[in-house]
């Protein structure tokens, strides 16, 4: 241990050597290093979040015209047991629906997902799935699957077909084209189809079939390259080329019949046998602000920046507008304009606490020049890191620029500490050398502290590195920031500050003689903090019954201070869902969906009122493909906004409505404040029992609001047993009696043919008149072979039950969710209050309840983070003692560690805030910035010591002299975060609550650090006998 010391005291000598030699190549360095920091800020992408890996895969399965239950026992069954055991899987969902499959396999943090989905695919195939059951497909939950910016695109001058053309063939391909994105997708416009509906009667007369003519269609419209001919000349490619481009020429299409005298051509026309028709329709209804509209969303590729994709694309909507007469563009979704505001507030933050922190230094030092040399850090250190930053492909997000904001106060403290040294010094009567001399020896005296402390604030963040999960990957960018900023702030410690010093501080460093009046200038404070020290060392047990006194009641405010998970952004906008109540039709859904428009563009602070209804395409529609969703936009003025959101909420809840109407929460950002139940059974009615009891008791709660659960409505299931008996004697089987009942005339797309550049399918359209009542079903004749009609009724039984109409399974039961939205800041408060009314209730045998939401959400993150600041203090310690050579000196460091509680519960107690995710964070930093200050007062102890200065001396010697720059650092770092503290306006994860915590626990261990550390230091060599005069130092 001691040669490497050896080594490295030689090699930081010949560093500070070189740095006061080479001035100029210094001063290069640092604006190469500046140039570089500056250009890659510019370059780097901005993002609200990091890129979290969601380590989720869903399977879609479509199986036309199977019940919920037959999806479930043919479809999602089978694919939950064959990847359930998978290596890496945490837990499998699904949902089983009419006609469709959903699938959600959940993996554990750090699966490699590429080989995860590869590996489920092939799972997947290898099951055989129902005749008609539609190929499985395969998606990964991503963040940047979602639109980064959407626009309503209506116009004055043209209807909705004209519209489309205009969208398709002007304005989606301009999107397309801007640097990024990677798919533009449009809702509500106009699609053209070709239906087919065949004449049986006439087709039964000519003797040709349905399946004959659909085969004689499809190979009709074909185009084959045949590949390259070798002809005598040269090679050439020979394409057969079949199209149909035009429905003119689909119905003169021949279609083969046996000639008879009726019709001696042994052919006929499509037309002849089949209604062909050109039919216009939506797939979807879009509008704004009451008109006709065709919804238009963009995503933008990883490594794409959001802002710049996002102002590209509302600079080249504004131009369209503008250009094409009439055209009117709404924008109504912009993931953009969240960001730039964010960074914008992050930025304002940042220079204003660099600001209070130097003007804080200049206080305490009283020098231009001093504060000069302090301050450069800031800029220098910030702009390296962030450097280092863009060439690792991390973007600027919340997370990066909240740990510069908070790393201001931090960086700065090396220089501070290399800087006062240098200036004590230099002003000391007693100093002997001159300088270069003294600039070398005062930066190399105070490089062990510096070294300490930033080794102990970067080992802070190391067990992220282990946290893993939502948590880890969320602020891996967050520590990695603060760690390369303190790394680069000791480098610039060490050789910019030495080299500024020397070109500031010439005239004095070559001075004959000092004078001592920067003491003299602090006598009076120092003496008072001397002799309280003192008076403290002499009365140990009173002072560390205060102390400790102080930590124990400072605990008591914990349950009044309470908990919550992470702050959310709120933004003026409002996101509602209407679902429609199984076999709600389309007219109804229609009149409730408008009801609501008309009143939401009645209302003044209201500026859109974007509906959609209907449409597969967007995941955030309510009831599926027959639901409605509603963006409504309101003012940025409009005061209140909670206010304006629960009037709406009231309202939605007043309406007499079949449906239910819904305010959803589809924020990006991580932060939710839901409380949720999942309930797991293994029969459906005892499901179905405790939801409803847990809901009853979450609709009491004063504490929650939009209570809702997963439980879908039920049909009535009328079913038809049939006695094969009475079947035979009519020579009819079950399976054509399904048949003949079966409602759902599946359309079928033959193919598709070229018109002006566009493909339209050609579908067959069947249609079967769907009875008006069940009556009316059994009453229904049906023919049999012998060509005799018989009632349904005749021949069946009827049973009478209901039936569910979405089927959701986990860990191989049946399980349903409720949930509600907390109306608090202390989540604590609803959750426990909900918790103590559930152990009271007695649920069935087989029922189990698992807590998920925001409560499971905040167990596991703050067990992970309080895992990981246990580890951060056994690190912290293990290098304290590589430092110091003996465990003595790091232990009574340690004891500054608790009393950075009191100041953080007293502040987020006064301030109102709660404990979170980011409180935690704001902890774990305070490990590094209070651990810090008392290595710089314990450094100087240890070196007075052995030196050979009576313990009591070396302690109150030790305090004078750190007392300034311990006060410093920390009055610094408080001032740099006030802005973030006392500001109301959300900026996400990195917001008021971490600068609350932060200035709160760096005054309260900073205060305490100048009185117990000493304490405890002498109680413990005192109790040891550890004498340090025997130590000398080589």
């Amino acid at each position: 241990m001691q040669n490497i010391t050896k080594i490295g005291g030689c090699v930081l000598k010949g560093l500070i050597r070189f740095v006061l030699k080479n001035k100029l190549a210094v001063w290069l360095l640092a604006f190469i290093f500046l140039g570089a920091g500056i250009y890659s800020s510019s370059k780097m992408n901005m993002e609200t979040i990091p890129d979290i890996t969601i380590p989720i895969i869903t399977v879609s399965t479509v199986y036309p015209g199977a019940t919920p239950e037959q999806v479930a026992e043919e479809i999602s069954v089978p694919m939950e047991k064959a990847v359930m055991n998978l290596k890496g899987v945490s837990n499998v969902y699904s949902n089983s629906y009419a006609n469709f499959s959903n699938v959600q396999i959940e993996f554990e943090y750090g699966v490699d997902m590429l080989e995860a989905e590869r590996e489920i695919k092939s799972v997947i195939e290898g099951i055989a799935l129902p005749e008609f059951a539609q190929k499985p497909s395969f998606n990964r939950v991503s963040i940047n699957a979602f639109p980064v910016v959407a626009f309503s695109v209506s116009s004055q001058t043209e209807n909705i077909a004209e519209l489309t053309e205009t969208v398709e063939e002007v304005i989606v391909p301009k999107f397309e084209g801007i640097d990024g994105v990677t798919s533009v997708t449009i809702a509500g416009q106009h699609l053209n189809k070709i239906e087919l509906t065949f004449n049986e009667e006439q087709m039964a007369r000519l003797g040709v079939t349905e399946d004959q003519v659909k085969q004689l269609i499809s190979a009709s419209v074909i185009k084959m390259p045949l590949g390259l001919f070798p002809f005598t000349e040269k090679e050439q490619s020979i394409v057969v080329d079949g199209s149909i481009t035009s429905i003119d020429e689909l119905k003169e299409l021949h279609i083969p019949i046996t000639p008879s005298p009726q019709n001696p051509v042994p052919f006929v026309p499509l037309a002849e046998i089949a209604d062909v028709t050109l039919v216009g329709e939506v797939d979807s209804i879009s509008r704004t602000n009451g008109r006709n509209a065709i919804s238009l969303q963009i995503v933008k590729g990883q490594d794409a920046n959001t802002v710049e994709v996002v102002r590209e694309a509302k600079e080249l909507a504004l131009e369209l507008q503008n250009s094409i007469e009439g055209m009117i563009i709404d924008v109504t979704l912009d993931q953009g304009e969240p960001i730039e505001e964010s960074v914008a507030a992050m930025l304002s933050k940042a220079l204003i606490g660099a600001g209070v922190a130097i003007i804080v230094i200049l206080l305490f030092l009283r020098n231009i020049p001093s504060t000069i040399i302090s301050v450069i850090s800031i800029p220098l250190s910030l702009l390296m890191a962030l450097t280092i930053l863009y060439y690792l492909d991390i973007t600027l997000n919340i997370m990066t620029l909240g740990a510069m904001t908070v790393a201001i106060g931090r960086v700065i403290d090396d220089s501070i500490v290399v800087v006062e040294n240098i200036y004590r010094r230099l002003h000391l009567k007693t100093e002997e050398l001159r300088g270069r001399a003294l600039i070398s020896s005062s930066t190399i005296e105070m490089f062990k502290p510096i070294l300490s402390s930033t080794l102990v604030t970067v080992a802070v963040f190391l067990p992220l590195v282990f946290v893993g999960g939502m948590v880890g990957e969320l602020f891996m960018p967050f520590a990695l920031t603060i760690t390369l900023a303190l790394l680069a702030s000791l480098l610039v410690a060490v050789t910019v500050v030495p080299a500024l010093s020397h070109t500031l501080f010439k005239r004095k460093l070559y001075k004959e003689r000092r004078i001592s009046h920067h003491r003299s200038s602090q006598n009076s404070f120092t003496k008072l903090y001397k002799k309280t020290l003192n008076w403290t060392l002499n009365h140990k047990f009173l002072s560390s019954f205060v102390a400790f006194g102080l930590l124990v009641a400072s605990l008591f405010l914990i349950p009044k201070v309470g908990f919550s998970f992470l702050p959310a952004d709120q933004q003026k906008m409002l996101y509602i869902t209407y679902t429609p109540e199984p076999g709600e039709i389309e007219s109804v859904t229609m009149n409730n969906v408008s009801e609501v428009e008309q009143k939401m563009m009645e209302r003044d602070d209201v500026e859109i009122v974007q509906l959609s209804i209907g449409g597969s395409g967007n995941p955030m529609m309510g009831g599926g493909t027959n639901g409605a969703l509603m963006f409504i936009i309101f003012d940025p003025d409009t005061p209140d906004f909670e206010k304006v959101t629960a009037e709406v909420e009231n309202y939605l809840q007043g309406l007499n409505h079949t449906g239910t109407w819904k305010n959803q929460n589809f924020n990006t950002s991580v932060g939710s404040n839901e409380l949720s139940y999942t309930v797991y059974g293994n029969r459906l009615d005892e499901l179905e029992r405790a939801i409803g009891e847990i809901e009853k008791v979450m609709k009491q709660s004063d504490h929650l609001k939009d209570v809702s659960t997963s439980l879908s409505e039920r049909f009535d299931e009328f079913t038809l047993k049939v006695n094969q008996k009475t079947l035979l004697q009519y020579g009819i089987t079950p399976a054509q009696l399904a048949f003949l009942l079966n409602p759902r005339g599946q359309d079928e797309v033959i193919t598709s043919i070229g018109k002006e550049g566009e493909e339209i399918d050609v579908v067959l359209k069947k249609e079967k008149a769907t009875p008006l009542s069940f009556e009316q079903l059994l009453n229904t004749p049906i023919p049999n072979p012998m060509g005799q009609l018989v009632r349904i009724r005749d021949l069946v039984v009827v049973e009478e039950s209901t039936v569910s109409n979405m089927i959701s399974r986990s860990k191989g039961k049946l399980y349903a969710s409720v949930s509600a939205n907390v109306t608090t800041k202390d989540v604590t408060i609803a959750s426990t209050d909900v918790k103590e009314k559930l152990e009271s209730l007695e649920f069935p045998k087989g029922v189990e309840i698992e807590t998920a939401g925001v409560t499971a959400d905040m167990e596991e993150a703050f067990t992970k983070l309080i895992f990981a600041m246990l580890a951060a203090i056994a690190i912290v310690y293990f290098i304290l003692v590589v430092t110091f050579s003996e465990g003595l000196a790091p232990f009574s460091i340690l004891f500054s560690l608790p009393f950075t509680v009191i100041g953080s519960l007293v502040a987020l107690w006064l301030a109102g805030e709660t404990i979170s995710v980011s409180v935690m964070m704001g902890m774990l930093m305070l490990i590094g910035i209070v651990v810090t200050n008392a290595i710089v007062l314990v450094d100087r102890i240890v070196r007075m010591e052995t030196s050979g200065m009576d313990m009591r001396e070396a302690i109150l010697e030790a305090g004078v002299t750190r007392l300034r720059p311990i006060l410093m650092t920390a009055i610094a770092t408080i001032g740099a975060l006030i802005p973030l503290a006392i500001s109301e306006e959300g900026s996400g994860l990195i917001s008021k609550d971490l600068g609350v915590t932060v200035i709160g626990g760096l005054l309260s261990s900073t205060i305490l650090t100048l009185f117990i550390v000493p304490i405890v230091y002498e109680f413990l060599s005192k109790l040891l006998r550890k004498n340090r005069k025997a130590i000398r130092q080589d």
